[in-house]
């Protein structure tokens, strides 16, 4: 666009070289240069900060330029968005896609798939509607810009090559305009994407609502993914229901089946005597009888017994 302006404009430029005074063609010049320099300087800036904006990763962004300096086709990324879906969705398969955390994290794993298609999609917009023309400007425009500027200052041709040169930065106004249109479509796919990250978020509430309240849980002793003894309650409470049955520690017997070693993960002092001091790592044997309070279990080491709570111990077989 701006060579074929030249173009038409090189026989109105050896007409008017002869005319213009040569102090006035300096300083409008030196206006022109320094309006240009700023406007690249901003270009640069805001167009490497678009780039780490879209693309975060900057081994990625890396990898990106050698393949367009190398003039080959940028492989298609996956986005976070839908790797974390995928990951759900496996996940539900797993734990079974018919249990209530199976079946959220499938709709779940869904909806974030749909996220991570919506944020590619805006990134792929984006690129081609406001990077590539802020970069051809920096690559094509700016650097015949420079160029002109050099031969101005290097040739002895000087009227000539400053009267190319001002045509040139004369059409930074147009640059203005051509931005200011590709900054609105920028804007514009942003909000679409955000509009539309919305209504999906709406949707997954939405799809949500209909599934079952999950979120009670029944206090258990049994050991979860981790291998540590899982309970509704975060700290160990002392609980006098065997003492209020009647049932002293030194009269309950280790069932014939159903023990199991535990490592103690933290210091625990016992509140009475009905309950057993513990230390850090080392090894016990635990069970429980019947009627006996969830969040404890009867600890053994060598010849002393009492109540331990559970929160403190990894069961280990």
């Amino acid at each position: 666009e701006i060579f074929f302006l030249i173009f038409l404009c090189s026989s109105f430029t050896e007409e008017k070289l002869g005319q213009a005074e040569k102090t006035e063609l300096d300083a409008h010049l030196e206006n022109l240069l320094a309006r240009a320099d700023c406007t690249k300087n901003w270009t640069e800036k805001i167009y490497r900060q678009t780039e780490i904006l879209l693309q975060p990763n900057p081994s990625a962004r890396i990898e990106e330029f050698f393949y367009e300096k190398l003039d080959k086709k940028i492989p298609s990324r996956i986005t976070n968005g839908e790797l974390l879906g995928q990951y759900m969705q496996d996940a539900a398969n797993d734990f079974g896609a018919a249990t209530p955390y199976g079946s959220t994290l499938m709709k779940v794993g869904e909806y974030q798939r749909k996220l991570g298609e919506t944020e590619r999609e805006f990134m792929q917009t984006s690129a081609i509607s406001f990077l590539t023309p802020l970069r051809n400007f920096l690559e094509g425009d700016w650097r015949t810009i420079s160029a002109e500027h050099e031969l101005r200052v290097a040739q002895t041709e000087f009227d000539r090559q400053a009267e190319v040169t001002r045509l040139l930065l004369e059409g930074i106004s147009s640059t203005h305009v051509n931005h200011l249109r590709c900054l609105h479509e920028f804007v514009e796919a942003q909000a679409t994407y955000y509009a539309q990250c919305h209504r999906l978020m709406q949707e997954l509430q939405r799809e949500l609502a209909r599934f079952p309240n999950t979120f009670t849980v029944t206090p258990s002793i049994s050991a979860g993914p981790s291998g540590v003894a899982q309970s509704a309650m975060p700290a160990a409470p002392h609980s006098k229901a065997m003492e209020a049955d009647g049932l002293k520690i030194e009269e309950v017997q280790a069932p014939a089946a159903g023990t199991r070693k535990a490592k103690v993960l933290y210091d625990y002092d016992a509140a009475d005597a009905t309950e057993l001091s513990l230390m850090a790592d080392e090894l016990i044997t635990v069970y429980t009888v019947p009627g006996m309070d969830p969040d404890w279990l009867i600890g053994e080491r060598g010849n002393q017994k009492g109540k331990v709570p559970v929160t403190y111990l990894e069961l280990l077989s």
